[in-house]
């Protein structure tokens, strides 16, 4: 699924790195990415004619989380349109059904990683040290490297070969207490293993910023692009256009 756009040697290309399905520990519910995370800024790179490619750290299916499809009984995103369209695509289906494996990417091939947030990265990438690599590499490579949600969970660990954390001297943001505590009232159930803000807040030397909880919002900090949370995929995306056009 492409964009519309003519191909060009200039065209530049975006690999976005979703997490594969797995089991909460915590709640014992299935997880994977959050859709709009995706759909969302997938959009906004497609409309500016970029070339994007799916990735996961294990490759093959990925499926998103249940209260975040539009399609769900629940209808807790019903109103997220955007979803709803590029989910039932046929050229989308397919590439969620068959996305890349991390180990088998040539970074050069891209000008930029996008990496999506939702339940499962908090189980699953929090601790995979091959993504956490991955990710230094880009950024050291000299990648626009941009991670939103739960996604930024792997910034608490990615350390660049100076053996420095990546975040270190860096402004940045991610899911907020806040929306955690809403998240967990409205359920009734502790969710998560742990959170962002709180952990982010141990680290030395970084700047870890909100804005309100579930409003749109997202920083750049030299080639480091974070959104907050859900809301903030499409703000996310426009940052790394504006970066990769300069």
């Amino acid at each position: 699924m492409s964009s519309a756009a003519p191909a060009s040697a200039a065209r530049k290309r975006v690999l976005m790195i979703v997490a594969n399905p797995a089991t909460s520990p915590v709640t014992g519910w299935p997880v994977g990415f959050w859709a709009a995370e995706l759909t969302h800024p997938w959009t906004g790179f497609v409309h500016a004619g970029y070339e994007v490619t799916l990735a996961s750290p294990r490759g093959g299916r990925v499926a998103v989380d249940s209260y975040s499809d539009p399609r769900d009984a629940s209808g807790y995103s019903k109103h997220d349109i955007i979803s709803l369209g590029v989910l039932s695509h046929p050229g989308m289906a397919a590439m969620l059904e068959n996305t890349a494996a991390l180990a088998a990417v040539n970074m050069t091939d891209y000008d930029a990683i996008f990496v999506c947030g939702g339940q499962s990265p908090m189980v699953t990438f929090i601790d995979d040290a091959a993504l956490h690599a991955f990710v230094a590499r880009a950024y050291e490579a000299g990648k626009v490297v941009a991670l939103v949600c739960h996604g930024t969970c792997v910034l608490l660990k990615v350390r660049t070969s100076d053996g420095k954390l990546l975040v270190d001297g860096k402004t940045w943001t991610g899911f907020a207490n806040s929306e955690e505590r809403f998240a967990e009232q409205a359920v009734g159930v502790k969710i998560q293993p742990f959170w962002v803000e709180t952990e982010a807040k141990k680290i030395a030397g970084t700047n870890f910023i909100t804005h309100n909880a579930f409003e749109e919002f997202a920083v750049r900090d030299g080639r480091l692009i974070t959104g907050q949370q859900q809301n903030s995929g499409r703000a996310a995306a426009a940052l790394v256009i504006a970066a990769l056009g300069q």
